[in-house]
């Protein structure tokens, strides 16, 4: 990060507190830390994200909020104006639907305001609710000095949203360094996936060719595990040992065990995915709906191929040339099937795949590239001069 931006305190608003968000906030928070950035983090403290981003450095403030719009606005927008006060930071940077909501409300324009949105709200939603969340988007741009996009398709999904921002697009950033511990060599795809396995007792009785499918996300519609679920039935038909370990929770963990087979495996919240990527012969996501999904880049920086549906941010994320591949239609169970097996039997396939998208992460999706790239946004967005007649942060 560059030196104008030692010193410049950053507070990073967020809800949800899981998930690839707390995932992006948590490496961008290291990074900026490293880089002589004073981070102030405020978040609800159930969750992950509170202790991890405290352990590379930042201060944790608790922000009791919940993560959808509820009865409980009003408070949780007061929080964050006394919070703007105690911590007084030179730009607040919020993250996803909610802390968007209540901080551009809290700050409305006073301080310099940055929001990422991680994936537009209106896009979980359809009907009235939908309308409303891009009436909102639309209006609050007024509070709003940077739009930061973590793909050129979120930024176009926005602009046809009717969404007149500034715009950043910086694409998600992963820990490099994270990813590939444990082989030998130095070399994700150098190591022995056998002994992956054995250290993970879910997988340690498998045997030893059981081809194994790995989907990280949180349980629920946004990630498309029930599509999954449906195009595995023809993979398991014609690769029997296969296996499907589903990574995460959330609130359709129970229809999911409801309906799956037993050759679809539940691993729960997992701390550390890095040595579920290392014993998987292919990590796939079937979102219906995303910004840029994190799981995808951590997968091939780990030396995995992927397969994803079609959505924002998918293209953006994989190596040229791998679409035909690796991606597949939205809500498509029958082409996600047929994604899923011909890699499964194609073994040397998959490993040049995973090569190329290994190389593909180091050279383009460093999260410290990511920093350097938020830097540059915090500079321009703090050098901009506030106008002097500004609405009261609300009390």
């Amino acid at each position: 990060m560059r030196n104008s931006v030692v010193g410049v305190t950053a507070l990073h608003l967020v809800q949800p507190v899981d998930g690839g968000v707390a995932r992006v906030v948590t490496d961008l928070v290291g990074a900026q830390v490293a880089a002589g950035v004073r981070v102030a983090v405020a978040c609800p403290e159930d969750g992950p994200l509170a202790r991890a981003v405290a352990g590379r450095g930042a201060e944790v403030h608790v922000w009791k909020a919940t993560r959808a719009p509820g009865p409980g606005l009003l408070g949780e927008i007061r929080q964050v104006a006394r919070l703007v006060d105690l911590i007084r930071p030179d730009l607040v940077h919020a993250h996803s639907a909610k802390a968007g909501l209540a901080g551009r409300l809290a700050v409305r324009g006073r301080v310099p305001t940055v929001f990422q949105p991680h994936a537009w709200s209106f896009e979980a939603v359809g009907g009235l609710t939908a309308r409303l969340a891009r009436h909102w988007e639309r209006w609050a741009i007024r509070w709003t000095d940077r739009v930061v996009c973590v793909s050129d398709a979120e930024r176009r999904t926005g602009e046809r949203a009717g969404i007149d921002a500034s715009w950043s697009v910086v694409h998600n950033g992963v820990d490099v360094g994270r990813f590939g511990a444990g082989s030998g060599s130095g070399d994700p795809l150098a190591a022995d996936i056998t002994a992956a396995r054995a250290g993970l007792p879910l997988l340690a009785e498998l045997p030893p060719r059981a081809p194994v499918v790995v989907c990280v996300g949180r349980l629920c519609r946004q990630k498309g595990q029930d599509i999954l679920l449906r195009a595995w039935h023809p993979v398991v038909r014609q690769l029997p040992q296969a296996r499907l370990v589903l990574l995460g929770d959330g609130p359709d963990a129970a229809a999911l065990r409801g309906t799956a087979p037993p050759s679809v495996l539940f691993a729960g919240a997992v701390a550390d995915t890095a040595p579920w990527y290392r014993a998987a012969d292919l990590v796939v996501l079937p979102s219906r709906w995303e910004g840029m999904a994190v799981a995808p880049l951590e997968a091939m920086a780990s030396g995995r191929a992927v397969v994803l549906t079609d959505v924002d941010g998918a293209r953006e994320s994989l190596p040229p040339g791998s679409e035909t591949l690796c991606l597949t239609p939205p809500e498509d169970p029958p082409a996600l099937a047929a994604a899923v097996s011909a890699l499964l039997r194609d073994g040397r396939l998959r490993e040049a795949i995973g090569r190329q998208g290994h190389q593909h992460v180091l050279s383009t999706y460093d999260v410290r590239q990511t920093a350097r790239a938020i830097a540059d946004v915090y500079r321009e967005v703090a050098a901009v001069p506030r106008p002097e007649r500004r609405e009261p942060i609300a009390q």
